[in-house]
């Protein structure tokens, strides 16, 4: 089991019914191929550095979980299929990562 954090930018014009929607079907994707959730975040609407698709904005999410490597073969399968998404980024964490990603989930705790 190797640890990972994703990274990915829905299309603005979505509702919020329908991001909340596709954020839980991927993590119950993910979920179902035996992937163990650490952290999901919401960082919302954010305006993009470039224009994506004629878009300036998009809702940015992340999940950092565990799961075992031929696995993101076909989440990342999934999100291209999946037009509702416009970038997504999957990272392999090394230890120094995974210390850095528990100091920001401690740092967002107590700004909370």
């Amino acid at each position: 089991m190797n640890h990972y954090e994703t990274v990915f930018i829905l299309n603005p014009v979505l509702s919020e019914e329908q991001i909340k929607e596709t954020v839980k079907k991927y993590e119950d994707f993910l979920v179902s191929k035996g992937a163990k959730m650490i952290a999901k975040e919401d960082w919302g609407l954010k305006k993009l550095a470039y224009p994506i698709q004629n878009k300036k904005s998009g809702f940015y999410h992340l999940f950092e979980y565990q799961v075992a490597g031929e696995v993101i073969e076909t989440l990342e399968l999934e999100f291209r299929r999946d037009e509702r998404f416009m970038r997504y980024l999957t990272v392999k964490l090394d230890k120094h990562a995974i210390a850095w990603a528990e100091k920001r989930r401690q740092r967002n705790k107590q700004k909370a």
